[in-house]
């Protein structure tokens, strides 16, 4: 068969199934949802094994907690929204607000989360009952398919519609963009050559861009040990492939030997000042491109490759600022567990650094900054070209909600126009479904013309 009527079928499985799937009621939707958490949930272990094997990539405790994190807070957050029929009702102004499904929405997935940004992004999806296509990372395509056929098997035993989940069992860039051009709506996770076929395909698309996270430790805040611990946890997860990891750490110039001194605590190796440069070659390509042979490398093989011996479980690798120029290619986004300290000499050059950084790479994802006082929390908010800016928290758990904020759990995590997506929130189901707006009359005196202009 070939690729056009391949998908031509998937399509019109698709459309037959999400044709019945609006006709189920709130209570029959979520049963569905909670089934495909539940069940990904249950088999987290055996995934995470997989996706690792596969891939190359990653570590299972890291994947394990992932999948558990990813499934428990879509659930907790799904699980009360309304999604089916009236959703919203304001008497002042006599507006309803209804649901409508998108239709098909095909989701791409990253080799880095095969079955993580499958689950959490098809939660949203099926909760607004649309139907749902998977194409895989060819990379990881195995644990994918994997993870939709457990999905799949759950929904069968609720009975819910046939082919409402399917995925592109052999994907390859054709079949795709095939795809893409087909499907009402296009969900893209994964690196800024897929967003940007997304966006070029003609069909309304959600994409996410690339972290750089920066960290910035206001003036007033003191406890090192905290930064410390949660750095070095948030960064060594999955061995430093999260976007949401930490990037740099802006510190003020008279407290960067306690910074260094605490992480040292927790294991962290700080490289010397003439073997850091060396990291640009190991981590980029000639051509300024991430390096894949590199991703997810452990710090002590990362220490090997300059010629050092550190202990085997050391987490992190740090290394002093490499200056402020394009030359450091250090500056951008670096997807292995290695951090760079920029000292400062006042907030505003902290800001200034952070946000240069941002504009080379990573504009618009996240940042964290450690402060007490809401000044400076409100000051980077401010300055900083980012869709969220999480305080005193670790940007790897922290920037995907996971109980621990107001921001809403999920996987995919928009960057607004400065990262060339069409969302600057985390994408959750709102994203996902279409709304009908059904507006009553209700009596209003025409305002005086003068009153409004002097307001």
């Amino acid at each position: 068969m070939d690729g056009i009527s391949y998908i031509d079928g998937l399509i019109a499985n698709a459309r037959e199934a999400q044709k019945k799937m609006e006709g189920y009621t709130q209570q029959q939707v979520d049963a569905l949802v909670k089934a495909m958490g539940k069940v990904i949930y249950d088999n987290a272990e055996i995934l995470a094994k997989e996706a690792v094997e596969e891939s190359g990539y990653g570590r299972v405790d890291s994947k394990i907690v992932k999948l558990h994190r990813c499934t428990l807070g879509a659930w907790h957050f799904l699980h009360d929204k309304k999604s089916v029929g009236m959703i919203e009702y304001d008497p002042a102004e006599k507006l309803a607000t209804f649901a409508k499904p998108l239709g098909i929405v095909a989701a791409l997935v990253p080799t880095t989360n095969p079955v993580s940004t499958t689950v959490s992004n098809g939660m949203n999806i099926i909760k607004c009952r649309n139907a749902m296509i998977v194409s895989p990372h060819p990379r990881t395509k195995k644990v994918t398919k994997h993870g939709v056929d457990l999905i799949n098997g759950a929904l069968a035993q609720l009975g819910a519609p046939e082919n409402l989940i399917q995925i592109v069992e052999e994907p390859s860039m054709a079949l795709t963009q095939e795809l893409m051009q087909k499907v009402d709506v296009v969900v893209a996770t994964g690196g800024a050559a897929m967003v940007k076929s997304a966006y070029s395909s003609g069909r309304p698309s959600f994409g996410v861009g690339p972290g750089n996270v920066q960290v910035i430790v206001a003036p007033d805040y003191t406890d090192f040990d905290k930064i410390a611990a949660q750095i070095t946890n948030s960064r060594s997860y999955d061995n430093g492939m999260p976007c949401t990891g930490e990037q740099a750490i802006h510190v003020p110039a008279d407290k960067v030997e306690k910074l260094l001194d605490a992480f040292r605590e927790k294991g962290a190796y700080v490289l010397p000042a003439d073997k850091a440069p060396g990291l640009a070659g190991i981590l980029f390509k000639e051509n300024g491109m991430t390096d894949p042979a590199h991703v997810g490398m452990l710090p002590c093989k990362l220490a090997a490759l300059l010629g050092l011996e550190i202990p085997e479980e050391t987490p992190l690798l740090l290394f002093m600022s490499l200056g402020m120029t394009r030359q450091n290619l250090l500056r951008r986004e670096k997807l292995c567990p290695v951090v760079q300290i920029f000292p400062y000499t006042g907030f505003k050059e902290a800001l200034a650094n952070a946000k240069a950084n941002l504009l080379w790479e990573g504009a618009g994802h996240s940042s964290v900054i450690y402060t007490d006082e809401e000044a400076y929390a409100e000051q980077a908010g401010l300055e900083l070209p980012v869709s969220r800016l999480v305080v005193s928290q670790p940007g790897g758990a922290a920037s995907g909600g996971n109980f621990i904020n107001g921001l809403h759990p999920t996987m995919s995590l928009g960057c607004g126009s400065w990262g060339n997506n069409s969302i600057s929130d985390n994408l959750t189901y709102r994203h996902l479904m279409n709304t009908t707006k059904v507006a009553y009359y209700h009596a209003s005196t025409l305002p005086d013309p003068d009153e409004v202009w002097a307001e």
